[in-house]
C-alpha cells in the first residue's frame, strides 16, 4: 500500500477578537442586572445571587486570554450575549462554506494542488449549520473539486477522525487526494451567561490536504505513520439541540440546548484516556523509544494539555514540544490541534516525529502520528 502524506494546511481566523477583560465586563453587567431583577427573591433566600467572573479566574481555569469570533458586538451586548449573524439566502454561500473556502485555498496552495485534483472533501466539525444539503458538497461546488464530499461530526475529534478516513482510503488505493476542512463556529453554541464556561470557545476554520506520497508535489510533507481512534460514551460534555426539539415540545432556549460540561469530571476521565491512547499508539508503531518532537494537542485547557504531555514524555514538556495556541484562539473544537500543527510545524527536522491528537465529547479521541519527510 502507498503511504499518505500531509502536504498542506490552511487557517481562517476571524477578524474580530474578544479579550478576557471585555468578556468579563459584559458578563458582569448582565450579572448585576439579573441580581437587581431578582433582588426580592435573593433577599427572601429563595435563590442565590449570581457571582461575577474575572480575567484572573479565566486564565487560572483555562490558560485562555482572548478568542477570535465571527461577531463580537452581539456577544458583548449584555442584553443579547450571543453572536448576531444575518441569515443568508439559499443562493448565497453559507457561513461555513465561506470559512472553508478561505482555509482550503491556503491548504491547496501550500500543497501545490489544484482544486480539480481533489477526490474527496470532508467537512468535519462539531456543529454543522444545517442538516442538508451537506456543507461539504456546497464547498466542493464552490472550490470546483472532483469526486465526492460529505459531512461528519465527532465533536472535537472530527478533524483527526477525518484524517484517519483520508489516510485509510489513500493507503487502500481508492483515492489519491483528500481535503479535510473544519469550520468551527463555537461561539454559536456557547452559553455566554454561564460563569463556568462563558470564556471557553472561539471561532476558526482549518483545512488539511492529505495525498498519496507518490503523487505529492510539495517538498514540505509529513508522512502519516499511523492513526488510532477511540470512543467512549459519556454525558459529561453534551448539547441537546436538534431537530427533535420541536416534536418533544422542549424549550429551544433552554440551557441544555447549548454547550454543557462537567469540567472536573472531564479532566479526570479524559487525560488518562488520551495519554494512554498516544502511548499505546506509539508503541504499536515501534517508536515508543523515540519521544515525539512535537505534540499538537487539542486546545481545550492548558492544564489538560500539560498533564497529557507530561504523561506521554515522562517529564515536563517545553513550549516547543507541546505548543499552545488556545491562549489567543481559545477552544476551537476540532480545529484546535490543526491550528497548532499549522502554526508550529516548520521547524521540525527530517525524520522527527510528531503527534496530532484530539479529544472531546463522546468521549472521542484521535491520534495521528507523522514523520517529517
Amino acid at each position: 500500500m502507498t503511504s499518505a502524506v500531509i502536504t498542506g494546511s490552511g487557517l481562517f481566523t476571524p477578524s474580530q477578537s474578544i479579550d478576557n477583560d471585555a468578556l468579563v465586563a459584559s458578563f458582569n453587567a448582565w450579572v448585576d442586572a439579573e441580581n437587581a431583577r431578582r433582588a426580592d427573591a435573593i433577599a427572601a433566600g429563595e435563590c442565590e445571587p449570581l457571582a461575577h467572573s474575572s480575567s484572573e479566574f479565566i486564565v487560572k481555569a483555562s490558560g485562555i486570554y482572548s478568542r477570535y469570533v465571527l461577531d463580537a458586538d452581539g456577544i458583548l451586548d449584555p442584553e443579547r450575549m450571543r453572536p448576531k449573524l444575518p441569515q443568508r439566502g439559499n443562493d448565497e454561500p453559507s457561513i461555513q462554506c465561506e470559512m472553508g473556502l478561505a482555509a482550503a485555498r491556503q491548504a491547496l496552495e501550500a500543497a501545490n494542488v489544484e482544486a480539480s485534483e481533489i477526490d474527496l472533501v470532508i467537512v468535519a466539525c462539531s456543529n454543522l449549520e444545517r442538516a442538508y444539503p451537506a456543507v461539504a458538497v456546497e464547498l466542493q461546488a464552490a472550490l470546483g473539486t472532483g469526486g465526492y464530499a460529505f459531512d461528519m461530526n465527532v465533536a472535537c475529534s472530527s478533524a483527526t477522525f477525518a484524517i484517519d478516513m483520508a489516510n485509510n482510503a489513500i493507503r487502500a488505493g481508492s483515492l489519491q487526494r483528500v481535503l479535510v476542512v473544519s469550520p468551527e463556529i463555537c461561539s454559536a453554541h456557547l452559553n455566554f451567561r454561564d460563569r463556568d464556561s462563558h470564556f471557553i470557545f472561539g471561532d476558526a476554520c482549518t483545512a488539511v490536504v492529505v495525498e498519496a506520497a507518490d503523487v505529492a508535489r510539495s517538498e514540505r510533507r509529513f508522512e502519516i505513520l499511523g492513526t488510532r481512534l477511540t470512543t467512549r460514551f459519556s454525558n459529561a460534555i453534551r448539547n441537546n439541540a436538534g431537530f427533535l426539539n420541536r416534536v418533544t415540545d422542549s424549550d429551544p432556549q433552554s440551557l441544555d440546548k447549548l454547550f454543557v460540561q462537567e469540567g472536573r469530571r472531564v479532566f479526570k476521565e479524559v487525560c488518562p484516556l488520551v495519554a494512554s491512547l498516544i502511548g499505546d499508539h506509539l508503541a504499536s508503531l515501534g517508536v515508543a523509544d523515540t519521544p515525539p518532537a512535537r505534540l499538537w494537542l487539542h486546545q481545550a485547557n492548558r492544564h489538560m494539555n500539560d498533564m497529557i504531555a507530561r504523561r506521554v514524555l515522562g517529564r515536563e514538556p517545553s513550549e516547543s514540544e507541546a505548543p499552545v495556541i488556545l491562549d489567543r484562539y481559545a477552544n476551537t473544537s476540532s480545529a484546535g490541534s490543526i491550528i497548532a500543527f499549522h502554526l508550529h510545524r516548520d521547524d521540525l527536522q527530517a525524520g522527527e516525529l510528531g503527534v496530532v491528537c484530539s479529544f472531546g465529547a463522546g468521549y472521542s479521541a484521535g491520534s495521528v502520528v507523522v514523520r517529517r519527510a
